[in-house]
């Protein structure tokens, strides 16, 4: 794998140009895959490991819709939120990368070892470290100030009030970059770091959007309407359309949207296939199924 490894220097060309703006730039750059382009957008997804499903359907949905618009995805292939944008990105057949806090040449964690080969190929895994660096714990908030600073934004999807999401955050915005929180319920422990950013100032991304709106990252503004026109196109038999109503972001089992449609288990397993492969539905693990966002306006 040693081989396959680029080095970047803060000296030579090829180092990234938006980290060369940090007072504390990494010396090295080591690279599996490749760089993000400077020329597109870019945004970091960043939240808690220990994320609900909710949080994990919402960073995946978020990374989906902004890579079909064009925009690049980054985050620190943590489990939970940060898994979940990257392959949000690559189901979207975009590009992503991962900012290790170890070498490139370590998979971290294990369970993120399919996305981690996967990234080489589309898109790329990134580290200040040196190959054969573990992962120490006081490396992943160093880290954080490279993910945001690849990025023009970052977008936190769920956090504790005291989180490493948070020294993103931070990061962000001591480099000048814009900072969008999902806003949560209130109580929830999971939103208490999103609803602090949104009451100190951090604009609330209530649908994906409004982050490209916000951000004018408008180039494929005619092309995203041209699909979501299509989209609204796909006429719902009446049981695909109470189906795809009982569906949200939240899992629901086969045997709770038995009971709310009122449908034969046939007929609902019928309905429910036909949303998978419209992309209207996705089943996330064995008979729970979410709305996906393919209809959003």
């Amino acid at each position: 794998m040693s081989e396959n490894i680029k080095i970047y220097k803060k000296t030579e060309e090829g180092y990234p140009k938006t980290l060369l703006q940090l007072p504390d730039a990494p010396a090295r750059i080591y690279v599996l895959g490749e760089l993000p382009d400077p020329t597109r957008p870019a945004i970091a997804i960043v939240g808690a490991r220990n994320c609900s499903s909710y949080g994990k359907n919402m960073a995946y949905e978020y990374a989906r819709v902004l890579t079909k618009a064009g925009v690049q995805v980054i985050s620190g292939l943590a489990r939970g939120v940060d898994a979940a944008a990257h392959a949000g990105a690559l189901a979207a057949g975009g590009k992503t990368y991962g900012v290790m806090g170890c070498g490139v040449d370590f998979c971290y964690p294990t369970s993120s070892r399919n996305l981690y080969h996967t990234m080489q190929q589309q898109g790329g895994i990134l580290s200040e470290f040196s190959p054969g660096t573990p992962p120490l714990a006081y490396h992943f908030p160093l880290r954080n100030r490279i993910i945001s600073g690849l990025s023009q934004a970052v977008l936190v999807v769920e956090a504790k009030e005291k989180s490493g999401s948070l020294i993103t955050a931070d990061a962000a915005l001591e480099q000048g970059r814009t900072v969008f929180a999902l806003p949560g319920r209130a109580g929830d422990l999971l939103s208490e770091g999103c609803n602090r950013l949104i009451y100190q100032g951090a604009i609330p991304a209530w649908k994906p959007e409004i982050i490209l709106e916000e951000m004018k990252w408008t180039k494929n503004k005619g092309k995203i309407q041209e699909n979501f026109t299509e989209e609204k196109k796909i006429v719902l038999a009446r049981e695909d359309d109470l189906v795809y109503s009982c569906l949200d972001l939240n899992p629901k089992a086969v045997s709770q949207l038995q009971d709310e449609t009122g449908l034969s288990s046939g007929s609902l397993l019928k309905s429910l296939y036909y949303l998978t492969a419209k992309d209207l539905a996705r089943e996330v693990w064995q008979n729970y199924y979410i709305r996906t966002e393919k209809r959003w306006a």
